[in-house]
Formats: structure tokens, sequence, C-alpha cells
């Protein structure tokens, strides 16, 4: 069975805002990522994805 955390807890643990971790749901940049209805579900062993918008945290290519 699958453990799931909500985007509120996700944003406390990644440090990052509510409202970046939905972007980041829609856009499917995190992995096994489930929504019902209005609600986001978010694997708990789910890594926090790359900031490609920060030039520091850019995956070179």
């Amino acid at each position: 069975m699958f453990e799931y955390m909500t985007v509120q807890e996700a944003a406390k643990l990644w440090e990052i805002s509510e409202r970046r971790i939905q972007k980041l749901c829609e856009e499917n940049r995190i992995d096994g990522v489930v929504r019902l209805s209005r609600v986001w579900l978010i694997p708990r062993n789910a890594e926090k994805p790359f900031d490609g918008r920060r030039k520091e945290n850019r995956k070179s290519t």
C-alpha cells in the first residue's frame, strides 16, 4: 500500500510554497503524484524536483 502526503506536508518538508508544489504537480514533475478531485496526493518517498528556474540548480547538459 502506498503512503501519500498532502501539498501542505510536502511544502513544509521541501521548504517551498504550497503553490509551487501545486504547479510541480500540474506539470507532472513529481513521480507518482495522484489527483483526487481538487486534492493532490504526493508519495511520501517522492524526491523534491530540481528547480530549473535558478541557474545554480539547473542540470548540466
